[in-house]
């Protein structure tokens, strides 16, 4: 009987690394878009100083920056668990399931890179 490995190889580890850092570039480029969009840095418009009677309007935006502002706050969340996941991959502990102490599969790793419990572990929270 071969003892399943406790750990991913360094070759896999650097693979998941650089899905991990290109991950962490794309996010921080849509948060930065997110955050510009949500504070209006490229509008220099007289837009908010113009008296307008456009209440819609008005509430349409402020909705606008509510849903900007909580999809920023859910995109500085991804870029901290894929940072953690970086940090887990500098330590060797990378891939391993937090609740079952196994290897979490390496497809759901290349999908999910900052994932931290198997299938099998998430299966069994339901």
């Amino acid at each position: 009987m071969v003892d399943a490995p406790t750990r991913y190889s360094d070759a896999d580890l650097a693979e998941f690394k650089e899905i991990i850092l290109n991950k962490i570039h794309k996010a921080q480029a849509d948060l930065d878009l997110i955050k510009s969009a949500y504070m209006n840095d490229l509008n220099n418009g007289t837009d908010d100083t113009s008296p307008t009677f456009k209440a819609f309007e008005e509430g349409s935006e402020s909705m606008s920056k509510e849903a900007n502002s909580q999809l920023a706050i859910r995109q500085e969340k991804f870029i901290r668990d894929l940072k953690n996941a970086l940090f887990r991959v500098e330590n060797k502990t990378y891939g391993l399931c937090k609740v079952t102490g196994k290897l979490i599969s390496k497809e759901r790793l290349k999908i999910v890179p900052h994932a931290t419990m198997s299938i099998e572990a998430k299966n069994q929270q339901r």
